[in-house]
């Protein structure tokens, strides 16, 4: 089917999945990781879910169930060390939070859903690496400003030679914290800065690969558009 791993993809993720216990035998679960990216992808409620998949209730309680444990962001986590790198880029993008994505109670910031002048959003926060990889991802409510999660980026991304962002990271602060990792800040100044700060143009000319990281996300629509209550449920659907 369309939206269904392919071999390849199937072979890289299954060893880090995790191990059946002494109870009864899981599902199949290449079965019902076919169901969650098929939900990932299309944008589809999840009673809407192909019967092809099994019981829509096994599919998001395995999906559910796996994102309060953890092992998303460990599987995220597992595929990332592999990946060699030198250089980050550091960007964030707004996503509207559907109408049902809204009705969860007060708290964690309303569940990491603010109010901004394009309604209720939430802001994906992401470091990727020279070839568009995704390294650290934060969730925010859509009015928190991008500097406020700098630090948090950094250091959940690790070290690297050089750190690619834009303007709004351009704080003295955040140049300092980079400096404190070893690595080059690769921030213009703003356009009033007194002293405006030297930055190497063609390094900032590749920034655009952190933009392409997020339009290719934006391809799978549960991401495009926030439906997840929880913003640990939503951060889990990105890793």
């Amino acid at each position: 089917m369309r939206f269904d791993l392919s071999d390849e993809e199937w072979a890289v993720i299954e060893p880090f999945l995790p191990k059946g216990g002494r109870g009864p035998k899981r599902v199949d679960d290449r079965r019902v990781l076919n169901g969650i990216f098929y939900i990932l992808r299309t944008g589809a409620p999840w009673r809407d879910l192909p019967e092809r998949y099994g019981p829509r209730t096994t599919v998001y309680n395995r999906y559910a169930r796996w994102a309060r444990r953890g092992i998303w962001k460990a599987i995220f986590d597992a595929l990332i060390d592999r990946c060699a790198d030198s250089l980050f880029f550091i960007d964030s993008s707004v996503v509207k939070a559907h109408r049902a994505a809204t009705g969860a109670k007060e708290g964690k910031l309303a569940q990491d859903i603010g109010r901004s002048r394009g309604g209720r959003t939430s802001k994906i926060h992401a470091v990727v690496d020279e070839s568009g990889r995704p390294r650290y991802v934060i969730i925010t409510g859509g009015q928190v400003h991008d500097s406020k999660v700098m630090p948090s980026l950094l250091d959940g991304a690790g070290r690297s030679l050089a750190v690619v962002a834009d303007k709004a990271y351009g704080s003295r602060l955040i140049r300092q914290r980079i400096a404190e990792q070893g690595a080059l800040a690769v921030i213009p100044s703003k356009s009033n800065a007194r002293k405006p700060i030297p930055h190497d143009a063609n390094l900032y000319r590749r920034r655009n690969i952190v933009e392409r990281f997020f339009c290719t996300m934006k391809d799978m629509r549960r991401l495009a558009t926030r439906y997840e209550k929880l913003s640990d449920n939503f951060l889990a659907m990105v890793h």
